[in-house]
């Protein structure tokens, strides 16, 4: 889930050893076969595996299980699935804006299951183009807080690699560039000696909507079932929840 900042940061440290943990390394493994399909097996040739791996690397997901992704997805072994990304658009409570991005086999399982989180959780599915525009893709990269990191020690690593801002989310700093320059900027960080925790592209918000504790809530037991549903792989939304929110939410 991506929405506000902070919150996206709290809830990705949160992944690996929330209750869903095999929903997610579900999805981790998903990405990697898909990656290995489509750029080949070598992640050194392959900077979207490479990417791929070392997320579900650094999510615990066993090396036995990334080993088989990377063989369905180059056919190197049986089993390989025929997946396809689709994107479901819709309005959770309050009229926050929602981006469901599923990769499936089954087209019509994924509808349904969409269609049904919407319903159920008080949000209401959308036309294509009707909430997309309130989004765009752009790279994200989480690079944890060591001691004595600063932003300005972040910047300085990776500002002639594209990237455009870092902001300080309290627990990570976030990188944000366009799309097409995430592996640049990943790889100016490594070569800077500096840890970072995902490297991906996301349809990040360009505007926002407030809420309070309980419209966030909503929003959120919205966001839970939509990653319930197997064929999900992201969920964006353009929420900001205030501090005062976030610590609230933190006691729940």
């Amino acid at each position: 889930m991506a929405g506000h900042s902070k919150w996206a940061t709290t809830k990705h440290k949160k992944a690996a050893i929330d209750a869903k943990r095999g929903k997610l390394f579900a999805r981790l493994v998903k990405n990697v076969e898909v990656a290995a399909r489509t750029g080949g097996a070598d992640p050194a040739g392959n900077p979207t595996l490479y990417d791929a791996i070392q997320k579900a690397k650094r999510n615990s997901v066993p090396a036995d299980n990334i080993d088989r992704a990377v063989k369905r997805g180059s056919g190197a072994e049986a089993g390989g699935a025929d997946y396809e990304t689709i994107m479901y658009e819709g309005y959770a409570s309050g009229g926050v804006a929602v981006l469901v991005e599923c990769l499936t086999d089954n087209r019509n399982r994924a509808a349904s299951d969409v269609r049904v989180a919407f319903t159920r959780n008080g949000g209401t599915l959308a036309d294509p183009g009707s909430v997309s525009y309130l989004f765009h893709r752009r790279g994200v990269v989480i690079v944890p807080k060591t001691d004595g990191l600063t932003e300005d020690d972040v910047l300085t690593a990776v500002l002639d690699a594209g990237a455009e801002e870092v902001n300080d989310h309290g627990e990570a700093f976030e990188v944000l560039s366009e799309a097409s320059d995430v592996v640049a900027v990943r790889t100016a960080l490594q070569e800077a000696g500096l840890e970072y925790d995902s490297a991906e592209a996301q349809f990040v918000p360009s505007m926002e909507v407030e809420v309070d504790v309980e419209g966030a809530r909503k929003v959120l037991r919205l966001i839970d079932a939509l990653e319930d549903c197997d064929d999900v792989q992201n969920v964006f939304a353009n929420f900001d929840a205030p501090d005062e929110v976030l610590a609230a939410l933190d006691e729940d």
